[in-house]
């Protein structure tokens, strides 16, 4: 198994909305996206609270998919997985927002048809 694997894994939606529900994990997710493989220490760099309190959010973040590690020398490397958000995206927003976009296309070529 590599350090990928986790990648495509099962996504339980429930631990996500979870993981994603609290503002430092959201803030810890935001860091990875702007740069990834970044150490604990640069992640709780930004953030007033214990280094223990960082792992455990990281824990979290790592139980939902969203973050997976590699070991670097005696670094452990922290990457986003963006899979899980997208598969979120695709499930739970994207069909609901096509009804709303298909039906304002809809009434904007009604209306440009009667102009």
């Amino acid at each position: 198994m590599t350090v990928w694997s986790p990648i495509l894994r099962h996504v339980d939606d429930d631990r996500v909305f979870r993981a994603l529900a609290d503002p430092t994990r959201r803030h810890l997710v935001d860091r990875l996206f702007e740069r990834d493989g970044r150490t604990l220490t640069e992640l709780e760099s930004q953030l007033e609270m214990t280094r223990f309190g960082v792992m455990k959010h990281l824990r979290i973040l790592e139980e939902a998919g969203l973050v997976v590690t590699r070991r670097s020398g005696r670094a452990k490397l922290h990457f986003l997985n963006p899979v899980p958000i997208r598969l979120i995206h695709d499930r739970w927003i994207d069909k609901y927002t096509e009804r709303v976009v298909s039906a304002l296309l809809d009434l904007k070529d009604d209306l440009e048809e009667t102009a």
